[in-house]
């Protein structure tokens, strides 16, 4: 949030992150498919925005 000062472009740059920091640490099998989904969503509306 202090990045952003959103709540929720704070919790999307949060799931984002989640997700980077658990596949670079390779910790692909604590990643639901719930959230990979969440972060491909969430990257690509900052892409388009």
């Amino acid at each position: 949030m202090p990045l952003a000062y959103s709540i929720s472009d704070g919790i999307l740059i949060g799931v984002i992150a989640y997700v980077i920091m658990h596949a670079i640490a390779g910790k692909f099998k604590d990643i639901s498919i719930t959230m990979w989904v969440l972060a491909v969503l969430f990257v690509l509306r900052y892409i388009f925005i």
